[in-house]
Order: C-alpha cells, then sequence, then structure tokens
C-alpha cells in the first residue's frame, strides 16, 4: 500500500495545481434525472484555487450548472500516474478582463471570433474538497516497482495518496 497523506490549505492548493494546471478533466454537472460528463480544457487556476474554465453561452453544461451549480472534476495524467478528483461549485460568468487574461489562441477554435466572441462565457469552479493519487518516484521507477511486485508477489506500491480540504 502506498502512503496516506491528507493536505489542507496551501499544501491542498498547490497539489491541485500540479495535477490540474493546463490539463484536460471530465467535468461533470448534474440534474435531477442523471450525470453528464464531458472532457474540458481547464484555463486557468488562481492563486486560491478557482478553476476556470471556457464555455459557450448557450451550452446544455451552462444551463445544468444555472439549475446545480455541484460539479465533479476528475483528471487522470496515466503517462505519470497521477490523479485528481474535485468536488466543487460552479458559476457561469462573462467577465472579459478574466478572459483576455486566460486566452490562448488554440480556443479559437471553438470561439471563431476570438477573446470578444458574444458566446463565450466562463465558468468558475471553486472547489471544496477532493482526493488525489500520485507516485512518489518517476513512472520509470514505478513500472519497474510494479514488474517486480508482479513476479514476486510483494507489492511494491510507492504512490502516495490523500484528501485535499480546501
Amino acid at each position: 500500500m502506498g502512503d496516506i497523506q491528507h493536505l489542507k490549505g496551501p499544501d491542498a492548493l498547490d497539489k491541485v495545481r500540479e495535477l490540474a494546471k493546463d490539463k484536460t478533466t471530465m467535468f461533470c454537472t448534474f440534474t435531477d434525472e442523471e450525470m453528464t460528463t464531458r472532457p474540458m480544457h481547464t484555463q486557468g487556476i488562481d492563486e486560491d484555487g478557482t478553476i476556470w474554465f471556457f464555455s459557450e453561452k448557450d451550452s446544455p453544461k451552462n444551463q445544468e450548472i444555472e439549475s446545480n451549480p455541484y460539479v465533479h472534476l476528475v483528471y487522470s495524467n496515466n503517462s505519470s500516474y497521477e490523479y485528481l478528483d474535485i468536488e466543487g461549485n460552479a458559476t457561469v460568468e462573462h467577465d472579459q478582463q478574466k478572459i483576455d487574461e486566460l486566452w490562448k489562441d488554440f480556443a479559437k477554435a471553438w470561439f471563431t471570433e476570438g477573446k470578444t466572441d458574444p458566446t463565450l462565457t466562463l465558468i468558475r469552479v471553486v472547489p471544496e474538497r477532493g482526493h488525489y493519487w500520485d507516485t512518489k518516484s518517476n513512472k520509470v521507477v514505478s513500472l519497474m516497482k510494479i514488474a517486480v511486485g508482479a513476479l514476486t508477489g510483494k507489492t511494491m506500491d510507492n504512490g502516495v495518496e490523500g484528501e485535499l480540504k480546501l
């Protein structure tokens, strides 16, 4: 088994930034009937841990957030065995200054008029809690430990996981 290291405050925020910055997440919204999941790219993470996404004004996800602000974000980086699960509350906003700050040209594929596209909105997620799984060493070492464990029948896990209190 790996180590358990619960993190809170600044340490939890650092872990969120480490595992989520510039990554794609499975962004989950909820209605009375179902959960809807879609991939979304993290546009930025503020110092206080607020996570930002771009979204189309009339998208179903914006409507779902306005009806139920609870969201679930699941990050998975299989190449480095890093995983992050975040629960929080979201709001849909239009803040041109924040859009200008977060804008990257690849977003033009969805918002063809650029950062002044009238359909462009922001989704602001304020994380409340989460859980992470991480490795203590790089992928090569982790793979070697897994292989040795499989051959010897002894667990060679070098992972670390814990609750995040934000």
